[in-house]
């Protein structure tokens, strides 16, 4: 009995539907399974203390504003230099990687383990410096967080000495090259420490987090005055941390 050719007709009409729907379907289902692995912005991002551009901004301060702590050559060569070239080489490598530059940076930090090497050492360089530079401020001798941050400080670590020696101890144990942070994961503070250029916004990091203060220790942020004494320089550097910067940051992270 030889088969209808009406129903082979149709037979192959449903099965090219349903082929082209399963592939719409099954390209909706990659795009959803794309688009829920995409890092999603947090409220804090919103503010622009957590937008970091790709260019270099002024100092706030002379080069010389943090003596004795951090010596004018040293702060001179560090921003002209060091963060510079890091700033030069970001953007090289954003445009090769065809990086959208008119984000802030962070959108590119949390998903930076999808790039090449240089795009993650340079991106965080840039990134970990121009923050740096506004945690700090012109030194006092008495300087110490306050308000809310304070209270939280002293709940976490059993006040602001505990903190430093906490702080102090991750900055000294970092081997070779890195950063020491204070950062704030599901509203708690921790201490931290990133090699290298990384920080806490990259999923490539120990720990991840928002960072709220970091400390460069690094040999060029303090070798001229220093030399090896980096606990030394640890201990200074508390007289310029910029503490009003630090507890904005807190306060808009907490919301």
């Amino acid at each position: 009995m030889k088969p209808d050719k009406h129903s082979r007709r149709q037979f192959i009409s449903t099965g090219a539907r349903a082929s082209i729907a399963l592939g719409l379907g099954g390209s909706l289902i990659a795009g959803a399974t794309q688009a829920a692995d995409a890092p999603q912005p947090a409220a804090w991002t919103e503010s622009p203390l957590f937008q970091t551009p790709y260019h270099q901004t002024p100092l706030p301060y002379d080069y010389g504003a943090l003596e004795p702590s951090i010596d004018a050559m040293t702060m001179e060569i560090h921003y002209t230099k060091h963060a510079a070239a890091y700033t030069k080489n970001l953007n090289e490598a954003a445009v090769a990687e065809k990086v959208d530059t008119s984000k802030p940076l962070e959108a590119l930090l949390a998903r930076i383990n999808k790039y090449s090497e240089k795009l993650r050492n340079n991106a965080g360089g840039h990134y970990n410096h121009e923050m740096f530079w506004k945690s700090m401020k012109a030194p006092a001798s008495d300087n110490a967080p306050g308000g809310s941050l304070q209270a939280a400080i002293d709940s976490k670590f059993g006040g602001f000495d505990k903190l430093k020696t906490v702080f102090g101890d991750a900055a000294k144990a970092r081997f070779g090259s890195g950063w020491a942070w204070l950062i704030l994961k599901d509203k708690s503070l921790l201490v931290t420490s990133t090699p290298n250029q990384d920080n806490p916004l990259m999923p490539v990091a120990g720990t991840t987090g928002i960072p709220l203060l970091g400390l460069d220790v690094w040999e060029h942020a303090y070798y001229l005055k220093y030399q090896n004494k980096r606990p030394d320089y640890i201990g200074s550097w508390w007289n310029v941390v910029n503490w009003d910067y630090v507890q904005q940051r807190f306060d808009t992270a907490m919301k």
